[in-house]
């Protein structure tokens, strides 16, 4: 389809501390015990787009998602991993690899995005429209978009998040207006020019930019060569050029002041509108993701659990995993103890053991977990290698590597980092806890 893929795969987001670790980077923590970068390279392959660059932030990340990228996915895809240095900001990150891009189009997608939006049906809705930028828009979970919440168990007091604001033509296919998360204000400032460019216009709050964005690859450096304070993709770059699609503020100085190919345009009221939209110096596209289609990035503490108890349960069939007649993922080497129930959507991954008379319910637990008697796990991820001693209760809560939970533990919400040891009958409530 001649489209060069950038996948935007991060590093250590502060937004998922203690999530994240110096051997545990963004794109390797485990959804379903998989990688979440997993999800969006085999979304990529299903659609035949194979030659991709990973970024990633520093060098130690470059060389863990390199090495894991090289032994999973050998003789399947052509994959540069491409490290920038931190904070550089996601369209900082394509200036970086700027270099590297030579097709017509180039798609961008999050690293961290978990969905079966087939990014082919993306591509091909912007080589159909001829359009400068296509983006991807999925209908927002009724709970509101997840890069909203910074972490669990921590309801009171938090502000509901603020919608994104798109406004579509009637065809639901050209971008007129956006507007992302605390852009949005009481009041709704819609360019004139747009107005009156357009019979009509949808304003919609209810769907979720799902950071995948197709792009004429010569529009795109333009942008990033001339706007190089431009931080973002999805505040600065995408916003800019859906607010310049009617007038020349993209152009080299010795080019025609009327738009990208040189289009001259007037705004009288005269002028039909069709006419008017003809001569738009470029086409802001969207694709609409149908509702039954399921779309999240792990962006937050709490998506990360979210996305885990999705994709083991409602949206399983994203996980490549078989269930069992119980609705849920025990892998044969498992071992469970007496009077030990494993209920319906959740996961027990390789060489666990689990002791008599524990429950687990809505959860996901890794490889090699030793787990106690009496132990009760509820809507938690616990990864691997991880010990539970005897009669502990973990709820609403995130496990990580290695960790040690001595006898009767109580946590309710909390996130535990890598190899923290939590003693004898303590307990914790919504808290963060790991190494200093």
């Amino acid at each position: 389809m001649d489209f060069q893929v950038v996948v935007m795969a991060g590093g250590y987001s502060k937004n998922l501390v203690p999530l994240v670790s110096q051997e545990m980077p963004k794109p390797l923590l485990p959804v379903a015990n998989r990688p979440v970068l997993s999800y969006v390279l085999e979304l990529l392959e299903a659609s035949n787009l194979k030659d991709l660059i990973v970024v990633v932030e520093g060098e130690d990340v470059a060389l863990r998602v390199g090495g894991w990228i090289s032994g999973a996915y050998v003789d399947r895809l052509h994959v540069e991993v491409a490290a920038v240095p931190e904070e550089v900001g996601t369209a900082g990150a394509l200036r970086a690899v700027a270099h590297h891009l030579t097709a017509k189009d180039i798609l961008v997608v999050s690293g961290d995005l978990v969905s079966d939006v087939p990014p082919g049906a993306v591509a091909a809705t912007h080589r159909r429209l001829d359009a400068a930028v296509t983006a991807l828009l999925c209908i927002t979970p009724v709970s509101g978009p997840s890069e909203s919440v910074s972490s669990v168990g921590k309801d009171k007091g938090r502000k509901l998040p603020r919608a994104n604001i798109v406004g579509l033509d009637h065809t639901r296919q050209y971008l007129l207006h956006v507007a992302a998360g605390a852009e949005v204000g009481k009041d709704i400032k819609i360019q004139k020019s747009i107005l009156r460019a357009n019979d009509q216009m949808e304003i919609r709050a209810d769907l979720m930019d799902a950071h995948m964005y197709a792009f004429q690859r010569t529009i795109l450096q333009e942008v990033l060569d001339q706007k190089e304070m431009f931080h973002s993709i999805k505040h600065d770059v995408f916003p800019y050029l859906v607010r310049t699609q009617l007038r020349s503020e993209i152009s080299d100085k010795g080019a025609p002041k009327n738009g990208l190919n040189g289009v001259d345009y007037t705004l009288n009221g005269s002028e039909p509108a069709s006419e008017i939209l003809t001569n738009r110096t470029h086409k802001c596209c969207a694709y609409i993701a149908n509702k039954s289609k399921y779309c999240s990035r792990l962006n937050s503490v709490q998506a990360f659990c979210d996305i885990n108890r999705d994709v083991v349960g409602e949206a399983g069939h994203l996980s490549g995993y078989s269930f069992s007649a119980q609705n849920n993922i025990v892998h044969p080497s498992a071992e469970l103890g007496s009077k030990t129930t494993v209920g319906p959507q959740c996961m027990l991954d390789e060489g666990s053991k689990l002791g008599d008379k524990c429950s687990v319910k809505r959860s996901v637990i890794g490889r090699h977990c030793r787990i106690g008697s009496n132990v009760k796990i509820f809507n938690s991820v616990v990864m691997n290698h991880v010990t539970i001693e005897d009669g502990c209760f973990i709820q609403g809560s995130v496990i990580c590597n290695n960790a040690q939970l001595q006898e009767r533990v109580v946590l309710k919400d909390c996130q535990v980092g890598a190899g923290y040891v939590l003693t004898v009958g303590s307990e914790y409530k919504s808290e963060p806890l790991s190494k200093k």
